[in-house]
C-alpha cells in the first residue's frame, strides 16, 4: 500500500487537500477485491467512512467529510460496490465479510484504534463493527440510524410510503402482480434477484426510485415513471445488492443491534438524525442512545435521509470534528 509522492506532506501544502494519499484494490478473499483509497494526512487521527446502500460506493464528496489537516481517514467501497471487483458480486459477500474486511483494513494501516463513520446503512456496518470490535474504535458518528431489521423497512415501505406518497405507493405496488401484493417486499427482492432481466428490470428500477424519493426530504418527484420501468437504460446497482442483504435479515439475528448495544459502552458517540426522515426515522436514533449512554442524539430540522438534505452534512461533519477534538493521533 505505497503512498503516493505526496503522502508525507501537510494537506495544506498539497495543490488538492482532498486528493487521495493512497489508493489501492485490495484483495480480501472470497475472490473479492475492494478498492481502498486515503485522504488527510498519513500522521492524522485514524477515521474510516462506510457508504450506505449497501451496494452504493464512496464518492470523491465523502472525502470532505474530514479535515485533510486533522484526519488520515480511510474510504473504501464495500463488496461488490463501487470500484470494488467483481462488480455486483454477492457471492461471499455477507455482514461477517465486510467486517472482516474492515479489519483486514485497519491492520493494514497500523491503526490501534479508527473513528468510524457511516449513514444508513453505513450505520448498520458501523454499529455491528463497533459491536464485534469496541476495543478498535475511538468513537463512532452515525447519520440515519437502521439497524437492519425487517421491521424498519416494513415501517419505510409498508406504512411511511402510503402514508405520504400514496399515489406513489400506488405505482410502486402496480409494478407487482396481484397475487404478489400482499407481502410486497418479498416480491420485490425475489423478483430483483430473479436472473430474467425482463423480471428484474422493472423491479429494480421501481425499488430504486421509490426509495430515492423517500430518502429526500424535498423530492422533485413523488410518482414513478412506469413508462420508463422497461428502458434499455444501465440498471442501478443499489436495489441487487440491497434485495441480498435484505432478503437475508442482513446476515444478523433478530434484534442483534440493539441487543448488543452494551458492547459500545465506553465509546463516546454522535448520531445525527434528520427530524422528516421517513426510511430511518428518528425514534430508531432515540432507541439506540437510550441503550448506547454515551452517544447523544443531534436532531437537524427540516431535513430527511439524504446526506445532502439541508443541514446534514455540516451536522456529519462537526460531528466528526467534536470527537476528534477529545482526541490524538
Amino acid at each position: 500500500m505505497a503512498p503516493d509522492a505526496d503522502a508525507g506532506k501537510s494537506a495544506g501544502h498539497r495543490a488538492d487537500p482532498f486528493a487521495p494519499l493512497t489508493s489501492q484494490l485490495l484483495p480480501v478473499g472470497d475472490g473479492h477485491e475492494i478498492y481502498v483509497e486515503t485522504v488527510g494526512r498519513a500522521d492524522g487521527i485514524p477515521a474510516v467512512y462506510l457508504h450506505g446502500g449497501p451496494g452504493s460506493g464512496c464518492q470523491p464528496d465523502h472525502r470532505r467529510l474530514f479535515d485533510p489537516e486533522r484526519f488520515h481517514a480511510v474510504l473504501f467501497d464495500q463488496r461488490g460496490a463501487g470500484r470494488s471487483r467483481p462488480k455486483g458480486h454477492r457471492a461471499d459477500n455477507t455482514l461477517a465479510g465486510l467486517i472482516a474486511d474492515m479489519e483486514m483494513i485497519r491492520e493494514q494501516f497500523g491503526f490501534a484504534r479508527w473513528m468510524i463513520i457511516g449513514g444508513s446503512w453505513g450505520a448498520t456496518l458501523a454499529l455491528a463493527y463497533a459491536e464485534a470490535h469496541p476495543q478498535r474504535v475511538s468513537g463512532i458518528v452515525l447519520r440515519a440510524t437502521f439497524l437492519g431489521t425487517r421491521t424498519e423497512l416494513e415501517g419505510a415501505f409498508l406504512d411511511a410510503l402510503p402514508r405520504f406518497y400514496p399515489g406513489l405507493n400506488d405505482d410502486f405496488l402496480s409494478v407487482l402482480p396481484a397475487e404478489e401484493r400482499a407481502r410486497p417486499l418479498d416480491a420485490y427482492w425475489r423478483r430483483i434477484l430473479d436472473a430474467d432481466p425482463a423480471v428484474h428490470g422493472p423491479a429494480a428500477r421501481a425499488w430504486h426510485d421509490t426509495e430515492r424519493i423517500l430518502s429526500e426530504h424535498a423530492s422533485t418527484r413523488i410518482r414513478l415513471d412506469l413508462g420508463s420501468l422497461n428502458s434499455t437504460r444501465t440498471l442501478p446497482s443499489t436495489p441487487f445488492m440491497e434485495a441480498h442483504y435484505f432478503r437475508n435479515d442482513c446476515f444478523m439475528g433478530p434484534n442483534q443491534l440493539l441487543a448488543e448495544a452494551g458492547k459500545l459502552a465506553g465509546i463516546p458517540g454522535v448520531i445525527v438524525q434528520g427530524r422528516y426522515d421517513l426510511l430511518c426515522p428518528p425514534a430508531t436514533s432515540h432507541m439506540l442512545a437510550a441503550a448506547w449512554r454515551n452517544s447523544e442524539v443531534r436532531l437537524v430540522e427540516g431535513a430527511g435521509h439524504s446526506l445532502y438534505d439541508p443541514g446534514i452534512k455540516d451536522a456529519v461533519t462537526k460531528a466528526i470534528a467534536d470527537l476528534a477534538s477529545n482526541m490524538t493521533p
